[in-house]
């Protein structure tokens, strides 16, 4: 496809193993015709020789904001003070009224004002005229900032749920009013910054949806049957993923005359937290923590496993549900957020309540219990990612609203 647009994506850190998503949207954008220079404010989040030959390819074409020092900062600030006077005004002034009396804030503001006079001329010199920003966080502030000093394209996707329970904190309300589109990735999310903002503004929030890819996450190998019965939980190990409810809930199962075992793929603040919750229940010898593990050996975890498990008490909607989905293993996740769009209970997963250490484990020993019925679910949770939740379908859908919102 010729004549696509040209644009900037922003990124807090990229790469990173929690967002890779972001980098198969890019690749698959670029698949369509389109331009895309990738930005982050950090550097990705391990070593060169530990990242994936793609987020290698990735990082040597992406530009790094805080890689260019206080020099880059200064020359930015300088230049810009001297071509667009009035726009840096602006820029400063808007850090200052959105830091409001809050002394912390507003000094990030000002950090966010500087990195934002900084990406601004690099999106000039690159002739980048919109910038696209993923989350409605900290990096969307800096994306704000350069719509206001360089009367740049400015969009963001908004994921959750942290923004909107901090909506004020996060400036969410500015950011969406600022915005010349913005994607949301699930009606949950929609529904969300709607109740932020005035009804005239709703026509520029557009759901497009998260993807897989169906071939790469193609359905597993059947498994024998094993001495244990093996699940999974891929995520970052924070008290929002709920880790140590699932960890309550297998203490619940083994108790019971289960045979089960849990690996843990992440890290996170939690581990420690985790670790010990795991050794004062007894169950060292069923449950690993695997730590992070890059998109190259993620497969083989999944393979391996007979469900997946995701006790979260807070989340978007979760890629990684749709990778366990899509390699037909059946799910156990909970009732919360964007969630039941992806899985409808009983039906292609199953939902317990947020919390719930009794329910978390009743779904989970039902899928042991009922080997025909968990297969039956499996295959339901594959036919809902191929029907909604593709990586092609979901970035056509993205790119069809780039093409229609962009000059």
């Amino acid at each position: 496809m010729s004549g696509q647009p040209k644009l900037a994506y922003l990124i807090s850190q990229y790469p990173a193993v929690s967002h890779t998503f972001i980098l198969r949207e890019i690749v698959e954008l670029r698949r369509l015709g389109f331009t895309i220079r990738p930005a982050s404010i950090n550097a990705p989040d391990r070593p060169a020789a530990q990242l994936t030959a793609a987020e290698q390819q990735e990082a040597e074409h992406t530009w790094y904001v805080k890689r260019q020092g206080i020099r880059g900062a200064m020359t930015a600030l300088l230049a810009s003070l001297f071509s667009q006077p009035k726009g840096l005004a602006r820029g400063l002034a808007a850090a200052l009224r959105l830091g409001g009396l809050d002394l912390r804030k507003t000094l990030m503001n000002l950090a966010y004002f500087i990195e934002a006079a900084m990406l601004g001329r690099w999106m000039r010199r690159e002739g980048l005229r919109h910038l696209h920003v993923h989350f409605a966080t900290p990096a969307a502030m800096v994306g704000l900032l350069v719509k206001t000093i360089f009367n740049l394209g400015f969009s963001f996707t908004v994921h959750g749920p942290d923004e909107f329970y901090d909506a004020p904190g996060y400036r969410l309300a500015e950011k969406l009013a600022a915005a010349d589109f913005v994607i949301c990735i699930s009606h949950y999310a929609r529904s969300q910054i709607m109740k932020l903002s005035p009804v005239a503004q709703w026509g520029k929030y557009e759901i497009c949806r998260l993807g897989v890819d169906p071939d790469r996450f193609a359905p597993r190998p059947t498994r024998p049957a094993n001495a244990a019965f093996e699940l999974l939980c891929v995520g970052r190990l924070t008290p929002a993923k709920g880790q140590a409810i699932l960890l309550d809930a297998l203490a619940l199962l083994i108790a019971s005359g289960f045979k089960v075992r849990l690996t843990f793929v992440g890290n996170g603040p939690d581990r420690s937290a985790l670790e010990a919750q795991t050794e004062r229940l007894a169950l060292s010898d069923s449950v690993e923590f695997a730590g992070a593990v890059n998109q190259d050996s993620i497969l083989d975890y999944y393979a391996r496993a007979d469900a997946f498990v995701l006790p979260s008490f807070a989340e978007g909607l979760p890629v990684v549900l749709m990778e366990a989905m899509a390699m037909e293993l059946p799910c156990v996740t909970t009732h919360i957020t964007g969630v039941p769009e992806l899985i409808k209970n009983g039906l292609n997963g199953y939902l317990a309540a947020p919390s719930d250490v009794d329910g978390l484990a009743a779904a989970i020993g039902y899928l042991i219990d009922h080997p025909v019925q968990s297969r039956q679910i499996a295959l339901a949770g594959r036919a809902k990612v191929l029907a909604d939740y593709t990586l092609s379908t979901s970035v056509e859908r993205l790119a069809a609203v780039f093409a229609k919102r962009l000059p």
